[in-house]
């Protein structure tokens, strides 16, 4: 009977194993808008970057530009090339990119938050989608590319302060 009884937990515990778990949709995987589309839904990638960042404690970068913009890939060169710089952004912010072209404008999204007097701009968000910043990368610029100083402080300024990484490096 004892050898009965082990049997049936090795055969209970291989069937509940092998059992796979559907995750309900509210737990779908967030994934992040990383090139700039004209063809995306940019007002729910929004909503969808919001909803990641209130569940990770994060706030949002909207980064507003288009595969047209010379200082936009100069944008996302900095950060390729800054690595600690862009582990600290993605440790404090959620970033999510809006098209901005030709094809699709987005006007009725971008203008919920503000004039974009060039291109990249930067929208930063809540967790709960409140807008905190609105920031004209021309401020940010040095040279053909990024100060390293401007870029830091921006990230450090308006990450969520109850997040113990909030050190920018320097």
């Amino acid at each position: 009977m004892r050898r009965f009884a082990v049997v049936a937990v090795i055969l209970f515990s291989i069937v509940c194993a092998a059992q796979t778990v559907t995750p309900p949709a509210s737990a779908k995987k967030f994934v992040p808008v990383t090139k700039f589309d004209p063809k995306r839904d940019a007002a729910k990638d929004i909503a969808d970057a919001v909803a990641e960042a209130n569940r990770t404690g994060k706030n949002v970068i909207i980064d507003i530009g288009g595969l047209w913009c010379v200082w936009c890939k100069y944008f996302d060169q900095f950060f390729d090339e800054n690595v600690p710089l862009r582990d600290f952004r993605d440790q404090n912010y959620v970033v999510v990119k809006v098209n901005y072209s030709e094809e699709n404008k987005n006007e009725k999204v971008i203008s919920k938050y503000g004039k974009t007097p060039g291109y990249p701009h930067i929208f930063i968000l809540d967790g709960k989608g409140k807008l905190l910043h609105s920031q004209d990368t021309s401020k940010l610029e040095q040279g053909k590319g990024y100060s390293m100083t401007a870029v830091a402080t921006m990230l450090h300024n308006w990450a969520p302060s109850s997040n113990p990484t909030a050190d920018a490096p320097q």
